[in-house]
């Protein structure tokens, strides 16, 4: 750990309120980042928007790990970090982006944040983390709420691109979970500031390699609106609120963050309703909550173990 990123803890673990400050303003940007994720097809393809995103993200990521001097990573994991980024951000978001052509944005984003679920379910078998009756309740519930939305859908005829990219979605939030996996098993060691700015880097590598083949020649409109959804997607809600989010779980337990992230899909329903006027049906709602109360459960402790 450098001095600055130190500095920047010890002045935080003084301030408690901040701390809870922080983890909603970071929650809030992300719930937001939705809408502009699903804005921003009117103007370019997918790939091309994950390009220009993750492509400033990465550079602002690694200013960032510049300025505090937390320096670069050792060369043994450089290997891990690539295939860190193809999980993380190349596959997870070429996933999402495409399949936001075909699925709202605040329904993307509660099957998107059921990664909790899948990532229980892959410790268990991989990690061999002990499956409590909690975390079992809690499976249980997230999973029927999937069901209700991906369910409902199914059985009222919606149309077969919005169960496709439904089902994007879902492996999308599957694949994220092997990659806090992989991240456990190969990079814990590492400062959580070289692993999120290199992984990022990485990423976008394989995000633009994508783009080049799939969307060559596909205009793109680059226009005040545009670039606002880029530069505010790539600066603030990639590089800047995973920096400062790294830094938070330094200070906080990993329940309490795991929990706290729940806030997104709830943000991302809100500003999807009010910004672009999707509709919150019976199903989503029944189905979110569900999800959101599922990993909840999943994340505390037995009363015997509290």
């Amino acid at each position: 750990m450098s001095k600055q990123e130190g500095t920047l803890l010890s002045i935080l673990r003084k301030r408690k309120s901040l701390v809870r400050i922080l983890i909603l303003i970071v929650t809030i940007l992300w719930g937001y980042a939705w809408v502009l994720m699903k804005a921003s097809l009117e103007f370019m393809g997918p790939f091309a928007f994950s390009s220009y995103r993750f492509g400033i993200g990465a550079v602002t990521s690694l200013l960032i790990v510049y300025i505090l001097k937390v320096g670069l990573p050792p060369k043994k994991y450089w290997k891990h970090l690539v295939v860190l980024g193809m999980l993380q951000t190349s596959a997870v978001f070429l996933l999402v982006m495409f399949a936001l052509r075909y699925v709202e944005a605040g329904k993307s984003s509660v099957l998107l944040y059921s990664m909790p679920i899948w990532s229980s379910i892959l410790a268990v078998k991989i990690l061999g983390e002990k499956l409590t009756t909690m975390k079992i309740a809690g499976l249980s519930v997230g999973m029927l709420g999937l069901l209700t939305i991906f369910g409902w859908d199914i059985w009222t005829g919606q149309s077969i691109k919005i169960i496709f990219g439904e089902i994007l979605i879902i492996i999308a939030a599957v694949t994220w979970a092997v990659s806090n996996i992989y991240y456990r098993l190969k990079l814990q060691e590492l400062s959580q500031l070289q692993v999120n700015a290199f992984q990022m880097l990485f990423g976008a590598i394989g995000i633009f390699s994508v783009t080049i083949i799939m969307e060559w020649g596909e205009p793109v409109i680059l226009n005040i609106q545009s670039i606002y959804y880029v530069l505010f997607t790539g600066i603030l809600a990639s590089a800047l609120c995973f920096t400062v989010w790294f830094i938070i779980m330094g200070l906080v337990d990993m329940v309490t963050a795991t929990i706290s992230t729940l806030l997104v899909p709830i943000f991302g329903l809100l500003f999807s309703s009010l910004l672009l006027e999707e509709e919150m049906t019976v199903s989503m709602f029944i189905g979110s909550s569900m999800i959101i109360v599922g990993i909840a459960l999943a994340q505390l402790k037995n009363p015997r173990q509290a």
